[in-house]
């Protein structure tokens, strides 16, 4: 055990080397050089993105590779505000790790830091009052942050506004309902879900009848609420509405590959069927998986 963390130690040390290599401005690559923390932040979305595709994938290489091409940008971000006088890789893996334990005081107990949190001394937790205990932990290095001023502030200030809008969504949701603002049960959020679909409706007929001319931005409104509703019913049934999402696209594409190759032993090019030819070979996979 203790060779295997002598392991990771020095891969980790080498790992810092070559992005210090690579960041070298003049023996470095350019294009390592040039970038900057902004110009890297879309790189790092895609890479969660492509982990998140890898385990969805159930590959243990791919998801191995993937998780070091995040790592990477991670690594990345330091040696830039290392290069700047502001923090290291140590600095990172420091926050989060004194993070952690500062987060489980019923498993980091004995630490002297965590005699003023929620639940001292380990007594085993459910997962409601884990979550509680979470939530309270996190409130309190807010109001440690911010001071006063913090409990003037929004509910939703927590929330960052940059993450996939499905996750967004359900983040918001998950905070306005901490304070009750929630249907306590999934019958009124499917009736929700209901309202919103017949509204959408109203909208395209009235666009088709001209009764109500070029209100695409209407039809854009009500869909945006109709996907905000079904991403509130995922939640009370607890289901994550991204899972639920990417597995559902997942599906979507494995049966559509199989209509492609259905056609091929056919010999009729997919884009030479009519919508009823197609949809008779998406029956056939549909049934058969």
């Amino acid at each position: 055990m203790q060779n295997e963390s002598k392991t990771e130690l020095s891969e980790i040390a080498r790992l810092l080397g070559i992005m210090a290599k690579l960041r070298d401005p003049q023996a470095g690559c350019p294009w390592d050089v040039k970038q900057t923390m902004q110009s890297l932040t879309r790189y790092i979305i895609e890479e969660a993105y492509e982990v998140a595709d890898a385990i969805a994938g159930g590959d243990l290489q791919e998801i191995k590779d993937e998780l070091g091409d995040l790592l990477f940008q991670v690594v990345f971000y330091a040696q830039i505000a290392g290069e700047q006088g502001e923090f290291g890789f140590a600095d990172v893996a420091q926050v989060i790790g004194d993070k952690l334990v500062r987060r489980h005081p019923h498993v980091f107990a004995s630490t002297p830091s965590d005699k003023d949190l929620p639940n001292p001394g380990g007594t085993p937790l459910t997962d409601e009052s884990l979550n509680a205990q979470w939530d309270a932990i996190k409130a309190q290095e807010k109001r440690t942050k911010l001071g006063r001023e913090a409990d003037s502030k929004s509910i939703l200030d927590n929330v960052p506004q940059g993450l996939p809008a499905l996750m967004y969504a359900q983040k918001l949701q998950k905070a306005c309902a901490k304070v009750g603002f929630d249907w306590p049960e999934v019958q009124p959020v499917l009736d929700k879900v209901r309202e919103e679909v017949d509204e959408i409706q109203q909208e395209i007929e009235w666009s088709e009848t001209s009764a109500k001319p070029d209100n695409q931005s209407a039809i854009e409104e009500e869909i945006g609420d109709a996907l905000f509703a079904m991403v509130n019913l995922a939640r009370h049934c607890n289901v994550d509405a991204d899972t639920a999402l990417r597995n559902a696209s997942h599906k979507f594409s494995r049966r559509f590959r199989a209509v492609e190759n259905l056609a091929k032993k056919n010999a009729t090019p997919l884009d030479k069927l009519t919508l009823n030819e197609m949809e008779t070979l998406w029956q056939q996979v549909k049934n058969s998986t």
